[in-house]
């Protein structure tokens, strides 16, 4: 308990009370004409949804479908305004039109999937089935936006942090009671290489959605490239290999999730900067980071594709790099025939 806690008990009730309206048909859901898969999570903060969001567009895009990602595109500039991101062929706005995931999705899906971001995804569906003919949706961020109906809702728990301390917003980082996993029909547990045993997670689940199926995924590192090269978008047949003493920097939600991944993976990060969520980079950053990064003896930097698609246009005088993760699942053909 905390002296958060009974705001985080009224907020709880708030989302009960929402849930229950919606669960009695007071509040409408719309279904959006099309397949639709939901992606998200009962927690804030980094869980790892972003990689299974294009992990799932991937399987469906793959399957013949035509993809579209439905967001809404956390911190970008006119936030009421709709934006098409990618239409599967261009990308058509930059990471402060788009936010920095939904571009990072639109990036990594170029060819495969639309990228729209809009508050109103119901709206933003029956556009994108009307222009494009659209015939599968993925809701980024979508547990909590119940005026979609979904096909199958995903719910990503973070194995560093399954809970989120345990109490709802803002004495915890629970956006709704956690009893409400019971709507998930899968329940992916992320990030499993970098924690301990994720037993007591599993049993945690199996109590709190007795009839949700159960998968396990971990981060990989896919590649690694040059800053310059991850702009020009250019594909290389294997990473690079770091082996002098690094800065590793982020804006993320979970930031230590990341440099243990690194860690992990053996490389040797003597230092790392962190940054907000969604943080927007400009060049006295950079400044920073490159001092702090001579202060400790780092010769290289590292970041993340998120952070990347805020990093074109500013000044580096040290070797930066990004680092490109992608999951793997441990019944992949089992968690495709779902989907």
């Amino acid at each position: 308990m905390s002296i958060l806690s009974p705001m985080g008990w009224l907020y709880g009730r708030v989302a009960d009370l929402r849930n229950t309206l919606y669960d009695k048909g007071v509040l409408e859901s719309f279904d959006l004409g099309a397949r639709t898969i939901s992606i998200g999570n009962v927690t804030t903060g980094g869980t790892g949804k972003t990689p299974l969001v294009a992990y799932v567009a991937e399987i469906l895009a793959a399957r013949g479908e035509k993809v579209c990602i439905l967001t809404r595109g956390y911190g970008r500039e006119n936030a009421g305004q709709r934006v098409l991101v990618s239409d599967g062929k261009e990308i058509l706005a930059d990471p402060s039109q788009a936010g920095d995931e939904p571009f990072e999705l639109a990036q990594k899906l170029f060819g495969r999937a639309l990228v729209i971001a809009d508050a109103d995804r119901v709206a933003a569906a029956e556009w994108a089935k009307r222009k494009f003919g659209v015939t599968a949706f993925v809701l980024d961020d979508g547990f909590q936006y119940r005026k979609a109906k979904r096909d199958v809702d995903i719910v990503c728990i973070d194995a560093t942090n399954p809970f989120g301390g345990r109490e709802m917003l803002p004495a915890g980082r629970l956006r709704e009671p956690k009893f409400n996993l019971s709507r998930a029909g899968i329940v992916v547990i992320t990030r499993t290489n970098v924690a301990e045993d994720i037993a007591n997670i599993r049993f945690e689940i199996s109590r709190l959605a007795p009839d949700s199926l159960v998968f396990a995924a971990e981060n990989r590192i896919a590649r690694i490239v040059a800053l310059e090269e991850f702009h020009a978008k250019t594909q290389r047949p294997q990473s690079e290999e770091i082996s002098q003493p690094a800065l590793a920097f982020c804006g993320l939600g979970n930031p230590e999730n990341f440099f243990a991944q690194l860690r992990q993976d053996g490389i040797e990060v003597v230092s790392t900067e962190t940054f907000r969520d969604h943080h927007r980079y400009f060049q006295q950053n950079i400044a920073g980071i490159e001092a702090k990064a001579r202060q400790t003896g780092c010769e290289v930097l590292l970041t993340t594709a998120k952070d990347a698609v805020k990093l074109e246009g500013l000044a580096f005088t040290l070797p930066c790099y990004v680092v490109e993760i992608e999951l793997v699942l441990d019944n992949p053909d089992g968690f495709a025939a779902l989907i």
